[in-house]
């Protein structure tokens, strides 16, 4: 029986060690792939492979491995009922925020090419030659998250789970056992089986607690947003059910189903949402 094989980005992370181990606990063979680029070793394996690791690395080596990477659109966040987000978000490009003259968070989608953060005005988003002006963000009201969760979600099921902040300061702590969990995880059954379909089968959703008031409220559970699950940090997440989500998010191409294929980076790592109209 085959059970196949983990490729692993040169770049070291807690979550890539962790996610080694349970691999190796499953009688699957792991490779961290060198820096230059290339596969060797057990990455000869076609049909098996799997990987972790970032977007710019993967997009060397994903053809070789022949792994089809899923990832949620650009706009999934932007396109969620308010019911679900709490805030005002859009879509945009970075050139349409730097001209933003008052406060607003403003994220990249999915890569992670600057980092989210609040900003007074448009002025203050970072430069260089790698940031085009039509790179897509997403912009949205400035918010304060009380706590906020990482769910590893397959097949529209929550796998694992893990707090990762409070009031924006890191503070890990496994889902299981934590008081919030049967909130987690009520507000996330509501989220995937409302809008499940718009998300890949294996994925990671972000959720948290807000403390801006609304309507009265003290407080509302909300999406923070989605990532791809073979680019995210598990935090105190159980690895072994977090390495099932990554596994499916990061497949071989042969396997991929019909259901995920609109999900998947095209060859030479095109994001799914610069193939598509929203």
């Amino acid at each position: 029986m085959k059970h196949g094989f983990l490729a692993l980005a040169p770049q070291y992370t807690p979550t890539r060690e962790l996610l080694a181990s349970a691999a190796r606990r499953r009688g699957m063979g792991v490779e961290i792939l060198p820096a230059r680029g290339g596969v060797t070793g057990t990455t000869a394996e076609k049909d098996s492979g799997h990987y972790y690791g970032g977007p710019v690395f993967a997009a060397g080596v994903v053809d070789e491995l022949a792994v089809a990477l899923l990832e949620p659109d650009d706009g999934w966040l932007a396109g969620l009922p308010h019911a679900y987000t709490r805030r005002h978000i859009s879509t945009s490009t970075l050139g349409e925020a730097r001209r933003l003259s008052g406060p607003a968070f403003v994220k990249p989608p999915s890569d992670k090419s600057f980092r989210a953060a609040v900003h007074d005005t448009g002025g203050s988003l970072p430069e260089s030659a790698e940031l085009a002006p039509e790179s897509p963000v997403l912009i949205s009201d400035v918010v304060t998250w009380a706590a906020e969760f990482r769910l590893f979600v397959l097949d529209g099921e929550v796998r694992t789970g893990s707090q990762y902040a409070t009031y924006g300061r890191s503070a890990s702590q496994p889902l299981d056992g934590h008081h919030h969990r049967d909130a987690v995880l009520e507000f996330a059954d509501d989220l995937l089986g409302t809008c499940g379909d718009s998300l890949p089968s294996a994925v990671v959703v972000d959720v948290g607690l807000l403390t801006t008031p609304e309507n009265g409220a003290d407080s509302d559970w909300a999406v923070v947003e989605a990532n791809m699950a073979w680019f995210s940090d598990c935090y105190a997440a159980d690895p072994d059910r977090a390495l099932d989500v990554v596994l499916r998010a990061a497949g071989p191409r042969a396997r991929i189903t019909d259901r995920d294929r609109r999900f998947c980076r095209e060859r030479g790592g095109t994001r799914p949402s610069a193939r598509r109209a929203h």
